[in-house]
C-alpha cells in the first residue's frame, strides 16, 4: 500500500471534536456513582474550565479563519466552517449533559450528604433572608457598579469570562418603556456564601448572584426592575503578535494581554428563562448568532464547584489527599550531586516528591563549586522556590542563564513578572526564540570538581512547577552523563546564541531533528515487522494529531507492528480500522491525576529503546516549538519505565478504550481484578518509601513488555 493511502481524511478524527470527546470523558468521572460526592463536583468544575479555554482559543481561532475566508481542510477533511458547525452541535450536547448531571444527580446527592445549595432566594427562611440582606448591605453593595445604557451612555464593556446580571428597568410611573442596565458580579468577593445553619450538621450555601438578584432594586432606586437574569460572555483570547515587528516582545505581549478583554464575543451564556427582550439586546450588542448562545438550566460557570470541594467538615465525601513520597535511593542527609554521581535517578511525579528538583537548583545556588546554572522555564508556580533559588544563585555570583517563555498561553503575565525579577537579581534572561515557543524542560548545573568540570542535568516531561507536580503525572531524570551534559550545553548555546552543534550525542530537539528521529524509530519497527520479527511500539502522550506520524503508525500497523497508544486528550488516529489500524489500540486514562508524561518504547528487534520527551505528537510540538527527546539509558530506570507503561496498559478502572468509530468505552470489569494505575502507583510509592534503601531494588517486580490483551 502506498503511503499516501494512509492519509485519507476518513482515517482521521477532527482535532476539535476529539478534544470535546476528551472533555466528555472528564464529565464521565462526574457521573461515576462510585466516586465520593465532592470528587464528582470537582470533575464537573474541571469540564467547565476546560470548555472555557477551548472556546477562547480553539473556537476563536476557527472563527478568525472563517472571517478571513480561509477554506483549507483539516486532517479529517473539514473546512473551518464545517468544524464550527460540528463543534457547536457537540458542545451544546456536552453542556446539556453537564447540567443534567448537575441538576438530576449532584444537587440531590449534595443535599443527601448535608451540603445544600439554595438555588432560589425566595426559598430562604426568614432568618436566612435577613442574613443575606445584611450581607448585601455590608459587603456587596459598596463594591457594585450598576451601569445603564441610554442615549447618553453607550453599552458598557463587559469583560471576558465575568459573571454579570442584566436587567430591564423602567422609571417609576413610566410603565411600558424599559431601559437596559447591567451589573458585574464582583470576582473580588466569594461567589459562595455560607448561610446560618438551621439544623445541626447541615451546610447551606447560596451563590453571590442570587443575593444580588434579591437586592437588585436597591441599585436602581428611582426605577422598577422589570426582570433580572445572569449572563456571561467568552471572548477571543487567542493572542496574535508579529514578532518580526515587535521591537520589545515583552512590551508587545503586555499590550496584547489587555486586548483579551476586547476580543470578539464567541459565546454567550444566559439563564434559560431569560426575558426575550433582554436577550435581544444582548444578542445585538455582542453580535452573536443563535448557535453561539447557550441557554443554561442552572448556575452559569460551574467552576464555582471547585470552591465547594474544599468545604470544611466534609472530609468523608472526598478522597484523602495523597502525599508525594521520597524518591527511592535518595536521602536528605547526603549532597544531591554525590547521589546523582552514583547513577541516574528517575523521578515519577506526583507519586514521588518534586522536592529533589527544587533541591537540585537550591543546592546549586549555594554550592561554592557550582560555576553556572542554566534552565528553561515555561510555567512556574505563583511563589516558585526554583525561581527564588535562581535569583539567589545570581546574587551569589554564579553565571545564571534562564530562558523564560513569554508566550506560554495564560501564563504570559506571570512569566513577565518572573523575568523582570530574575533580571533584577542579575540573571541573564532570554525571552525565547523568534517564531518558536520553548517548551523543553531542562536544567544544567556546571560544577568544578577534583577531576575537572562536571555537568549535572535534569530533563523532564513536565514544567518546573512545584504546585502542578502534585497533580500532574510526569517523569524526569537527574543525570551527570557526560554525553548528555555536552548536549545540554549545546542546547543552551543554541538558545542563547543560535549556535547549532555539529552533532548531538543523545538528545534530539524539535523543530529541527525530533520529527526525523521519531519517523526513523517508527519506520525501523515497520522494517522489523516486514522481516517477520516481533515489532512493538508503546507511546504515551497528551495528544496525537500529527498527520505524518499517524500515517507512519498506520503503515507500521499494516505491516504487523503491535502498537499501544496511551493518549489522554486529543487523538486524531482511528484505532481498529480494517487493514489500516487493526494492530493499534488506543486508551485514555482520566482520573484523580492529570496524565502529562510523554514516554516512548520501541522493541527494536529485542534491543529495546526507551525515550521520554517534553513533546506530544502534534505539529506544534514537532515543528513550532523547542522540545527535547531524551533516551532512558540506565538499565534499572528502563525497567522502572517499562513497569510504568505496563501498569497503565493494565488499568481497567480509569481507562477508556477507543472504538473503531472514534468513540470511547470503559472496560467491562465484570469478573476482573480491578487495577487503577493512579492508586497502584500511590500504594507502590508509599511501600517503597517505607523500605530500606538496600531492599528497594530486589523487592520491586517488573513486568515483561508483552502486548496486553483487552
Amino acid at each position: 500500500m502506498a503511503t499516501v493511502e494512509f492519509e485519507k481524511p476518513e482515517y482521521y478524527i477532527n482535532r476539535e471534536c476529539s478534544w470535546l470527546g476528551f472533555n466528555s470523558r472528564v464529565l464521565s468521572e462526574a457521573r461515576d456513582k462510585n466516586l465520593p460526592m465532592l470528587e464528582r463536583l470537582k470533575f464537573l468544575s474541571i469540564t467547565s474550565s476546560n470548555l472555557d479555554e477551548f472556546f477562547m482559543i480553539r473556537v476563536a481561532s476557527l472563527k478568525d479563519m472563517v472571517h478571513a475566508k480561509y477554506t483549507k481542510k483539516d486532517i479529517a477533511g473539514m473546512t473551518p466552517q464545517e468544524q464550527l458547525a460540528a463543534i457547536g452541535k457537540q458542545a451544546h450536547e456536552l453542556v446539556a449533559q453537564q447540567y443534567s448531571t448537575y441538576n438530576r444527580s449532584l444537587l440531590p446527592l449534595m443535599k443527601q450528604c448535608g451540603l445544600e445549595l439554595v438555588t432560589e432566594h425566595e426559598k430562604l427562611s426568614k432568618q436566612q433572608k435577613a442574613y443575606v440582606d445584611r450581607y448585601f448591605e455590608e459587603n456587596v453593595y459598596p463594591v457594585l457598579t450598576p451601569m445603564a445604557m441610554d442615549s447618553a451612555r453607550p453599552f458598557p464593556l463587559i469583560r471576558n469570562k465575568t459573571l454579570n446580571i442584566g436587567a430591564l428597568i423602567s422609571k417609576k410611573g413610566e410603565k411600558g418603556k424599559t431601559e437596559f442596565a447591567t451589573v458585574q458580579v464582583p470576582s473580588v468577593l466569594p461567589r459562595i456564601v455560607r448561610l446560618p445553619d438551621s439544623s445541626e450538621g447541615a451546610v447551606r450555601v447560596i451563590l453571590l448572584e442570587e443575593i444580588i438578584e434579591r437586592n437588585i432594586d436597591k441599585l436602581f432606586l428611582n426605577y422598577d426592575v422589570v426582570c433580572a437574569h445572569p449572563y456571561r460572555i467568552m471572548r477571543n483570547a487567542d493572542l496574535a503578535y508579529d514578532e518580526e515587528e515587535a521591537e520589545d516582545l515583552l512590551r508587545e505581549i503586555e499590550k496584547k494581554l489587555k486586548k483579551r478583554q476586547w476580543g470578539e464575543v464567541i459565546r454567550l451564556e444566559i439563564e434559560e428563562k431569560m426575558e426575550p427582550k433582554l436577550l435581544k439586546i444582548l444578542k445585538s450588542e455582542f453580535s452573536v448568532k443563535e448557535e453561539d448562545i447557550y441557554r443554561i438550566n442552572g448556575p452559569l460557570d460551574l467552576t464555582f464547584l471547585m470552591k465547594l470541594y474544599g468545604t470544611e467538615g466534609m472530609d468523608k465525601y472526598r478522597y484523602k489527599p495523597y502525599t508525594p513520597q521520597r524518591v527511592p535511593g535518595m536521602n536528605d542527609e547526603e549532597d544531591i550531586f554525590t547521589q546523582i554521581r552514583r547513577g541516574d535517578i528517575l523521578l515519577h511525579h506526583p507519586y514521588m516528591t518534586f522536592e529533589p528538583v527544587v533541591r537540585f537548583v537550591q543546592q546549586a545556588a549555594k554550592d561554592p563549586d557550582v560555576l553556572a546554572i542554566k534552565q528553561t522555564l515555561y510555567r512556574v508556580s505563583g511563589h516558585s522556590p526554583i525561581v527564588a533559588a535562581l535569583a539567589q544563585a545570581a546574587e551569589n555570583g554564579k553565571q545564571v542563564t534562564v530562558l523564560v517563555e513569554l508566550k506560554a498561553r495564560f501564563d504570559e503575565e506571570n512569566n513577565i513578572i518572573w523575568a523582570r525579577m530574575l533580571e533584577q537579581a542579575g540573571c541573564h534572561v532570554i525571552y525565547g526564540l523568534l517564531g518558536l515557543k520553548t517548551h523543553s524542560k531542562i536544567a544544567l548545573v556546571v560544577r568544578r570538581e577534583e577531576d575537572g568540570i562536571r555537568r549535572y542535568v535534569h530533563l523532564g516531561t513536565g514544567n518546573y512547577n512545584d504546585s502542578t507536580a502534585k497533580l500532574y503525572t510526569d517523569c524526569g531524570i537527574l543525570t551527570c552523563s557526560e554525553p548528555i551534559g555536552e548536549d545540554a550545553t549545546a542546547v543552551f548555546n543554541m538558545l542563547s546564541g543560535y549556535s547549532e552543534p555539529k552533532h548531538w550525542n543523545r538528545l534530539a530537539l524539535a523543530p529541527l531533528w525530533m520529527r526525523g528521529a521519531f519517523m526513523r524509530l517508527i519506520q525501523r519497527e515497520t522494517r522489523h515487522a516486514k522481516a517477520g520479527e516481533q515489532a512493538r511500539i508503546v507511546a504515551k502522550m497528551n495528544s496525537l494529531c500529527d498527520r505524518e506520524t499517524i500515517a507512519a503508525l498506520y503503515e507500521a500497523s499494516a505491516a504487523g507492528v503491535q502498537i499501544d497508544l496511551i493518549v489522554r486528550g486529543i487523538c486524531c488516529l482511528r484505532a481498529g480500522v480494517p487493514k489500516i489500524s487493526e494492530n493499534i489500540r488506543v486508551r485514555s486514562i482520566v482520573g484523580n491525576f492529570l496524565e502529562h508524561a510523554r514516554i516512548f518504547y520501541f522493541r527494536n528487534g529485542g534491543d529495546e529503546e526507551f525515550y521520554m520527551a517534553s513533546a506530544d505528537w502534534m505539529p506544534r510540538n514537532l515543528d513550532k516549538r523547542v522540545e527535547i527527546l531524551f533516551p532512558v539509558e540506565s538499565p534499572d530506570i528502563r525497567e522502572q519505565v517499562r513497569h510504568i507503561l505496563q501498569i497503565q496498559l493494565e488499568d481497567n478502572v480509569k481507562a477508556h478504550i477507543m472504538q473503531p468509530d472514534g468513540t470511547y468505552e470503559k472496560i467491562d470489569k465484570r469478573g476482573r481484578a480491578l487495577l487503577c494505575a493512579h492508586d497502584y502507583f500511590c500504594e507502590e510509592a508509599v511501600r517503597m518509601a517505607q523500605e530500606k534503601p538496600e531492599e528497594e531494588t530486589k523487592s520491586r517486580v517488573f513486568i515483561p513488555a508483552e502486548p496486553v490483551e483487552e
